[in-house]
């Protein structure tokens, strides 16, 4: 299971990828969740303050767990509670560029992922995916006789 630091990994994403200024907290929500459902895993991302005002569109994300830190504490601190408080930590994979969260990674024997290279092995594995390949006929209609041969299959005249 993933637990990411959410503002660290948006940070390095506009740093890395500058053309990238579009990419928001939702928008990067549903990029990771396409990734953890490729790779068969799941995840949560922690992002510092209390988030937008409508979080309703982060309930429809699959494979993530959003949260906010709130207004008394960051996302570091919760990301650090939720690596203590995990009962088999060397199944986490923690995200985050930071120094003290990857700190408390290593201590409980977790794996520990800088951002950038987080995102880079994402973008890799989301262009992978396969494309789907329309059949020619969505695209350029069926011939005369395909369409001969369906309408006399469902018995309906010209």
């Amino acid at each position: 299971m993933y637990i990411i630091d959410g503002h660290n990994l948006l940070w390095s994403v506009h740093k890395v990828q500058p053309d990238q200024g579009e990419i928001d907290e939702i928008k990067l929500c549903r990029m990771i969740s396409e990734y953890l459902k490729l790779s068969g895993d799941s995840g949560q991302i922690v992002f510092d303050g209390i988030g937008p005002p409508e979080k309703e569109t982060f309930n429809y994300i699959a494979a993530l767990e959003v949260f906010f830190s709130g207004t008394n504490t960051d996302a570091d601190t919760v990301i650090k509670r939720k690596i203590e408080a995990d009962s088999a930590p060397k199944r986490l994979i923690v995200v985050s560029t930071d120094r003290q969260v990857r700190d408390a990674a290593r201590s409980r024997k977790a794996t520990s992922i800088k951002s950038e290279q987080f995102w880079a092995g994402l973008l890799t594995q989301l262009s992978k995916r396969r494309k789907f390949k329309e059949p020619n006929e969505k695209q350029q209609g069926l011939d005369d006789a395909q369409t001969k041969r369906w309408l006399d299959y469902f018995d309906i005249e010209q």
